[in-house]
């Protein structure tokens, strides 16, 4: 009895993004953005990594969140494209796109810029690493993913759905 109630609450406790719970908000320019909450790709004492799919409907970015992360005027230099390999072998270079400070600052978050001739591959693969150029703080900093692979293709999954159901 003990193990089934164990179970139940870590099922409950994970995330699941086959719901597609969507959420939007308006941006400081206006514009609005589609996003479901971050998933946790990685996480040790030091260093965490949070992320997930953001669009505008008609790009898609990933948006990732890591900690520790730079002070705001450091941060904002933080503009360079980010490496990530698939579970093909392969790896892509999203390019920079924009870097947010969000609730009072205690986050932030970097988005890059993922190309439409990538798409499907995004689709069809787990996210096994990011690099990620820190800058002068320490340079090049590398997630090998270890928690919720498979989330970026399920979040891009659930909006690519979405808009397909409204074209119906």
């Amino acid at each position: 009895m003990k193990n089934i109630i164990v179970l139940l609450f870590v099922a409950v406790s994970l995330p699941s993004f086959s719901q597609c719970d969507i959420s939007h908000r308006i941006s400081p320019d206006g514009a609005m953005y589609y996003y479901m909450d971050p998933a946790v790709f990685y996480f040790t004492k030091d260093k965490e990594l949070k992320g997930g799919i953001i669009t505008d409907k008609e790009n898609y970015f990933i948006a990732l969140q890591p900690v520790p992360f730079p002070v705001k005027p450091e941060g904002r230099k933080l503009k360079g494209d980010l490496e990530l390999k698939l579970s093909n072998s392969r790896i892509y270079r999203l390019k920079h796109f924009d870097t947010q400070y969000m609730d009072n600052d205690s986050t932030m978050q970097l988005q890059y810029l993922i190309e439409m001739e990538d798409i499907e591959d995004f689709l069809n693969f787990e996210v096994t690493e990011a690099k990620i150029d820190m800058k002068g703080t320490e340079g090049i900093r590398t997630y090998v993913f270890k928690l919720h692979k498979k989330a970026i293709q399920e979040q891009l999954g659930c909006f690519l759905k979405k808009e397909e159901d409204k074209e119906k």
